[in-house]
This record gives structure tokens, sequence and C-alpha cells, in this order.
């Protein structure tokens, strides 16, 4: 859906106006994303009608949209119908869209009137060892660029972005977790991660895999220092100014992952920083590690936080599997 062309000047101000709507209320990263992407479509599809106005948003065009595309696409990229659940995320999108233009003074609309379908079984989203194996593969499809004093930053970047799964998936780790990570939290030859700014400021170690310290090492030393612009700066990730890396940029990198491996069932499970951290902890439980051991892995303060991987097992994940 990113993908899909919109030619009209008023749609493409439209759409990137609405994210930055979106994000200036403070919606989570994952919203800010994915609803100008949601409504990139609808305007696709308004724009192939041969209407390219904002005054010709309407709802009977959304509806006829919703109605007689959405719910019956069977395209390639999703080979079937799409579930209540993400029928639902585009219809919030189109909900909060509306109040959005309404608000901005752009188009005063009527009440769209289309009721939400029934949910499915709400769960977790888990990644399957295979995903994870593919996002990690996806760190090194990117294409250099043309200029060659920027030949240098896609390996880096690669570089960071393994590092990034690996703090995520291989230890884990909570979105502010990761991003508050400083560079002697690393114990690299003990193997371990001193988590100082965990929830309700709780600490922890957390065990590193041989490969995920392989992973944090590489970024450490080969990608780190071209990134770096001064030596004071104690975080481990930061960004290509040398500044420290923010959650939304973290979401990005890991959206732009997903999109390399163009696996539509991948895609569509529409994966954040928080569902690599439910993935590990339900491959573990997979791999025999009691709820116990994973609970302190996590950083629950209860069992019953820690439970949930039980269902996410025969629901989600038919597989057992290691930590990368």
């Amino acid at each position: 859906m990113k993908q899909l062309p919109i030619t009209s000047p008023a749609f493409r101000y439209i759409e990137k106006s609405f994210g930055e709507w979106l994000d200036m209320l403070g919606y989570a990263d994952q919203t800010v994303y994915s609803m100008p992407i949601y409504v990139r479509a609808l305007l696709h599809y308004i724009e192939q009608q041969g209407k390219v106005e904002v005054k010709n948003i309407t709802p009977h065009l959304v509806k006829e949209y919703y109605y007689h595309h959405l719910k019956n696409r069977t395209n390639q990229m999703y080979g079937g119908a799409l579930s209540n659940n993400h029928l639902n995320k585009h219809l919030q999108a189109f909900y909060k869209f509306f109040d959005y233009l309404r608000q901005s003074g752009k188009q005063i609309l009527p009440s769209l009137n289309i009721p939400l379908e029934e949910n499915d079984a709400q769960t977790p989203a888990v990644l399957t060892e295979s995903e994870i194996k593919q996002l990690y593969t996806a760190c090194d499809q990117y294409v250099p660029h043309a200029e060659g004093r920027y030949i240098w930053l896609y390996p880096a970047l690669a570089l960071r972005d393994k590092a990034m799964l690996s703090i995520y998936y291989g230890c884990g780790l909570r979105r502010n977790e990761g991003i508050h990570i400083e560079l002697n939290d690393i114990l690299f030859e003990k193997q371990l991660l001193h988590v100082r700014k965990g929830k309700n400021y709780k600490e922890r170690l957390v065990p590193i895999s041989k490969t995920s310290v392989q992973h944090l090492e590489n970024y450490l030393y080969d990608a780190r220092p071209l990134l770096l612009k001064s030596n004071r700066e104690e975080r481990f990730f930061i960004n290509e100014r040398g500044k420290p890396m923010q959650a939304q940029m973290m979401f990005l990198r890991l959206q732009t992952l997903l999109m390399r491996t163009e696996n539509a069932t991948l895609i569509e499970k529409e994966p954040g920083l928080h569902t690599l951290r439910h993935s590990i902890a339900t491959h573990l439980l997979g791999n025999g590690m009691t709820l116990e051991k994973i609970k302190e892995f996590l950083g629950h303060n209860s069992l019953e936080s820690t439970q949930i991987y039980t269902h996410l097992i025969e629901k989600e994940y038919g597989e057992t599997t290691t930590a990368h």
C-alpha cells in the first residue's frame, strides 16, 4: 500500500499532513506510521475514479472503497480476504482521517457510519523463527547510493539494523529500554546486558547469545565510529548525525526491513519493536525454557504477565526454535 502512486498534489499533501497531525497529537509510533498508509490506499482508489481534489473525498466513495474493494480484496499481496482486525485498522484510520479533515478545516464531512467488524481473538503478534531470519537477511539488502560520499553509510546502517534486532529480539528488551542503552551497559566478556532503565525503574541483567554479541560488536567497532560526531556520546544507538536514536526512528528502520522481505504474511502482521520481544519469549518457551526464567529474562514483575506465551505457543507459533 505504501508504494501505491498518488499524483494529485492535494492528495499527497494531505497524506503527509495527516501523519504530522497524528504525531503532533502524540499518537504511538505505529499509528503515526500505519494510518497514513491506509489513507494513501484510499486516496489512490479515489484518484483512480478520476477525482483529485480534497472536496471529492466523500463518505459515499469511502464506503464504496471499503465494501466493494477492501472486503473483497484477493490480490497477490494478501492472498485472500483481510481479517476483521485488519479491516478495523483501515476503518479506524478513515475515521481519524475524517477527524483531521474537519479539525483542520479542509473539509466538513458528515459521519462515515461504517460499523466496525467483530474483532477476532486478540493475541499479540508473534513472528516465526523463519520470519526473524528474513529480517536479519533484509539488513543487507540495501541499495548503495550513487554518490560516492554516501557509500560508507549503507553498510553501517546494515550493521546497526542487525544490532537493533539483536537487542529487541535477541535480548527481548522493551522499546524504551533499548533506546536508553549506553556503551558501558553491554558487558561483552560476560555476555550480559545491564538494563538500567527497566519498567518501574527495575534493573536486570540479560544474557546475550554469541550470535547477538557478534552483531553488537560489529556495529560498535565497524559502524558506530562512522556515525559518531563526538566521543562524548554514550548512547549505544546513534543516528547518522551522531545523536541518540529515538523510538520513532527505530520503528521506521524495522518497517524498512519488513518491506525488504516482500513477505506478505510477515508484513500483514504489522510487527513493532515490542513484537520482537513477544517473539523471543515465545521461541524460548517453545525451546523448553521455564516460565520462571522467561519472567526474569523479560523483567516481568509476576508470572501472570509471562503466562500469555503459553497460549501463543499453540495459537501463533507451531514450531520449536532457539534464540538467534
